[in-house]
This record gives structure tokens, sequence and C-alpha cells, in this order.
């Protein structure tokens, strides 16, 4: 008996009518099964054009995706580098010895004459807020021009923790003005407790800790979007080295 190598040649050897329909055609099913499987489900499959047809169905929708939900890597990396100068500037006012009395000359307005008191340094507390101010607002500027999903995400958690924070962040001179941006008035600040000071901006659990927090959740978001596979293989993560570049330039 010769050999038979093929489903075809079955049919040409043995009969040259064989109905392949009988085979692969549609049975009797029930309502909730799903469609028979038929000769032009074979056939298609058979030739190589339903593998085609998947493949420029998935490429589309990877296009489509990427078009439309991920930033430039110039845009990534600006607002990995914002991000990662907010939680800098977060973790600051998190320092012991920003909120410590030290030793500080006085001048006296009307004398001109100079004491030395203990007190805290407004100055430097000033200085620090303002510096997470400016952070907080450059990152909220920078995450609203984004089309990137996870991006946009960490930043509307920040800005709604922000939300809920603001009866507390209105006592230390910060109100929420326009485009979620955050105002500061120093003259506010300066005749404000240090209790609530501490409150707002000392601690893990305050409101600069959890800024802190959320602006790493930023940083890495745009690092995942930006980090790409190497020709060997390897991830290579660009934005790093970028954002790095970026902030040890701007400190």
């Amino acid at each position: 008996m010769s050999e038979i190598n093929s489903f075809s040649d079955y049919g040409s050897k043995y009969n040259t009518n064989v109905d392949y329909s009988t085979l692969f055609g549609e049975t009797e099913v029930s309502s909730n099964s799903s469609p028979s499987f038929s000769l032009s489900d074979y056939a298609s499959i058979k030739n190589g054009s339903y593998g085609k047809l998947m493949k420029a169905y998935y490429a589309k929708q990877d296009a489509e995706k990427k078009a439309g939900n991920q930033d430039s890597s110039q845009r990534l990396t600006l607002i990995r580098s914002g991000a990662d100068a907010l939680k800098k500037s977060a973790q600051a006012l998190g320092k012991d010895s920003l909120w410590e009395k030290k030793k500080i000359k006085k001048k006296d307005e009307v004398t001109g004459e100079e004491t030395e008191v203990e007190d805290y340094d407004w100055e430097a507390i000033t200085k620090a807020v303002k510096s997470f101010v400016d952070n907080y607002n450059d990152v909220v500027k920078k995450t609203g021009e984004s089309n990137t999903k996870d991006v946009l995400r960490n930043a509307m958690w920040m800005t709604g923790m922000t939300d809920k924070t603001s009866s507390l962040l209105e006592k230390v001179g910060i109100t929420i003005g326009k485009g979620n941006e955050l105002e500061l008035d120093e003259d506010v600040l300066k005749e404000t407790s240090i209790s609530y000071l501490k409150a707002v901006f000392y601690g893990g659990s305050s409101f600069a800790g959890k800024v802190a927090q959320k602006a790493a959740g930023i940083s890495n978001a745009a690092a995942r979007t930006g980090t790409t596979y190497t020709n060997n293989g390897k991830y290579s993560d660009t934005l790093s080295s970028l954002a790095s570049k970026k902030i040890d330039e701007e400190a």
C-alpha cells in the first residue's frame, strides 16, 4: 500500500467525490454553544490567511494603543525629573533639623540693635515650603499634558489627596488655585504655629510625606512607559539616566 501524506491525498486516492463539508460542516448545536467549525475556516487556516489576519489585527491594536496612550520619551523624561524633584523637596521638609529651634540673630527695626534669640528658622522653613509648592505645581502642569494612563492615574491620586487636605493646608497659608495648582501665602505661613506646620509637612504620614509617595508613583509610571528592550534582550531604562542627569544639572 502506498503512503498517504495528506488529507487531500486520501480523497484523491480513494474517492474523488469526498464531501469535506460532512467532516467540517455545521452540526446541530444548542443555543449556548459556539458555532461549529466550517470548511471555510479549515481552508483559511490551511492556506495561512487566518494567521495573517490575526497578526494584522493585533498590530493595528498595538499601534492605536501606542499612539493614543503613550507620551514621547522627551515628555516622559520631563515628567519623571519633575516628580523626582518633588519627592526630594517633600523629603527635605521631613528633616529633623528644619523643625528644631536655633540661636538666631534678630535686628530691632527701630534701634538697629541686634540680639540673639532662640527660635525656629522661619526663613529656612519658608524657603523649603516654597520649593515644595513650586515643584508640586510643576508636576501638576507636566502630568496634565500627559497621554500615559498610569502617569495620569498617579497624578489624579495626588491631586485628589491634596483636595481632601485643603482645610488643613489653608491653616498654613496654602490654597488650591486654578488647574489644581497650589498658592502659598508666605505671611500666613510665618504666623502659623509649628504644630500645624509639622502636621502638614513633617513625617511619612503628613501631607508632604504622602505627596512624596505619590511623586514616586508618577516617576515609576513614567519610567515603566519609557523602558524598552535592547537588541540583546535586556531592559534599557533611558529615562532613568536622562532624568538623573537633568536633576543633577538643576541641583
